[in-house]
């Protein structure tokens, strides 16, 4: 008896204990941030860090990752310090900070002697609620010192997925956090990504040595992102292509590209065009491209050409149109680009280039890579599924989520991706007639019979197409006839019973 009214006891003050934290949450976020509700996912997030977890969030570009760390630190007694690469995004963090007053600072390579000498006094001195570092500062002996000696209540890792060597952006600097983290005395981690697979995630807490990590997986879905590919047969009808594209796009956008050399071309074409554009790549003199970046977020210029080196962090919610020139080195690359579109959740389209020559680029990029055997081959596999997605009749968002390993049950098709829109004809292979085709799917028909809804003789139809006569059916292709004698193959999946 003892043991249940103290179990029951214990139960009426953790209730009682959540609907405090409930209230001062929503406090904070009213009165604090201005914002009226949490997304999901967001106070899951939050949750776990106050109760001292080591938490993984995986969450979709736009969907409010720096809130999952404001929040705690405005409740957390101590410091809580936050690793990024990005250091033009850490001022930007700081500025709104220090709007709503909470107190912040920064340390990076980019300060002046003088400011970085007030920075690391307002940490020795326990003045700010967030530090702000680079992954290369934070594995500095004196900076950990420093640390030491203040309360750390929560190291946060922006851009997690660097921490991997499976991710699609490994960075060398990221692998001295485990370090740093053991230095620290093993404060809670949260570690904050847009993308991660599962591979992903075990090495992320392997390198952390983390042993428990507590993983919140809002989804990668975005229905707003509108994915589509279009086939190329030439580099001249790239351009033509790309600027046709371009000049029929509503909206700011960004347009990458594989090369430095590809970004300065399609800048030229662009610009002689009477385009707004911005150009960005790693070979730009560093003033040139902060002012670029200024003048492409600033409107000042509608479009910015570049090379993957821009984009990560990028604060810009209203870009209306990503598209791709070549195709990327991954579905995890392509994903995070891709996603800088449509971040005020309005909808915007996401276009891939692919020209089947422009694989050779990425195989020619994993040959000059100097990485080790395992690495490269896991590369190349990566290209491979990144070519097939180029080349898919399927639904782009399935594809992507059977990817990341984030399929929702039935779901099936997105319905607004180009194959959605206008299932693809299957195409017959170069020689092949199609009568013989027809007879091979027939002979493969009697080995797999079809759904009933499918049979042979039976009513369908396919979106953007009229209702027609299933003629023969071979695995996940149907071949059907439409009005006027008209016959076409589409793949199964777009096929649906009248």
């Amino acid at each position: 008896m003892v043991t249940s009214s103290k179990t029951a006891a214990q139960r009426k003050r953790a209730i009682k204990a959540a609907a405090a934290r409930t209230r001062l949450i929503g406090r904070l976020l009213r009165r604090v941030f201005g914002v009226e509700q949490l997304r999901p996912g967001q106070r899951e997030v939050i949750d776990s860090v106050l109760e001292g977890r080591d938490t993984l969030a995986v969450m979709p570009t736009g969907s409010g990752k720096s809130l999952c760390y404001q929040i705690p630190a405005s409740i957390l007694p101590g410091t809580t310090v936050v690793v990024s690469p990005l250091i033009s995004l850490m001022q930007d963090q700081l500025d709104k900070l220090e709007e709503i007053g909470i107190r912040a600072a920064q340390v990076n390579s980019s300060l002046p002697r003088e400011e970085e000498l007030e920075a690391l006094a307002s940490i020795r001195a326990r003045s700010s609620d967030i530090v702000f570092c680079t992954p290369e500062r934070l594995a500095t002996p004196e900076f950990l010192a420093l640390l030491k000696a203040t309360d750390i209540d929560l190291l946060v890792i922006d851009e997690a997925h660097c921490v991997s060597q499976w991710g699609h952006d490994f960075r060398p600097a990221y692998l001295e956090i485990g370090a740093a983290v053991k230095a620290l005395g093993r404060p809670p981690v949260l570690a904050l990504t847009a993308t991660a697979t599962s591979e992903v995630v075990e090495d992320l807490a392997a390198q952390l040595g983390v042993k428990k990590l507590n993983v919140i997986n809002t989804g990668i879905y975005r229905p707003n992102l509108h994915y589509s590919v279009v086939q190329i047969t030439n580099p001249d009808e790239k351009l033509e292509q790309a600027l046709a594209l371009v000049q029929r796009a509503q909206g700011s956008g960004i347009v990458y590209t594989a090369t430095v050399k590809a970004a300065e071309e399609l800048h030229a074409v662009l610009e002689e065009a009477g385009v707004s554009v911005a150009l960005y790549h790693g070979r730009l003199p560093a003033q040139q491209r902060r002012e670029s970046q200024e003048q492409f977020m600033s409107g000042e210029r509608r479009v910015m050409v570049a090379t993957n080196a821009f984009g990560m962090g990028i604060d810009k919610a209203d870009v209306r149109f990503v598209l791709h020139l070549q195709v990327p080195a991954s579905l995890e690359a392509y994903y995070q680009e891709s996603g800088r579109a449509g971040r005020d959740g309005e909808a915007a389209d996401c276009t891939l280039l692919y020209f089947q020559d422009d694989k050779r680029l990425q195989q020619f990029f994993l040959v000059k890579s100097h990485q080790q055997s395992e690495k490269q081959q896991r590369d190349r596999e990566a290209l491979e599924l990144m070519v097939g997605y180029a080349q898919s009749g399927y639904c782009r968002w399935k594809l992507l989520l059977d990817y990341f390993g984030d399929s929702a049950p039935g779901f099936e098709h997105c319905g607004c991706c180009d194959n959605c829109v206008a299932p693809p004809q299957v195409a017959l292979e170069p020689g092949e007639d199609f009568a013989a085709a027809a007879e091979q799917q027939a002979q493969a028909a009697q080995a797999a019979p079809a759904e009933p809804h499918l049979a042979v003789g039976s009513r369908v139809k396919v979106p953007k197409f009229d209702v027609g006569t299933v003629l023969s059916v071979a695995g996940d292709r149907v071949t059907i006839e439409f009005p006027e004698n008209t016959t076409k193959t589409f793949m199964a999946e777009f096929v649906e019973p009248v």
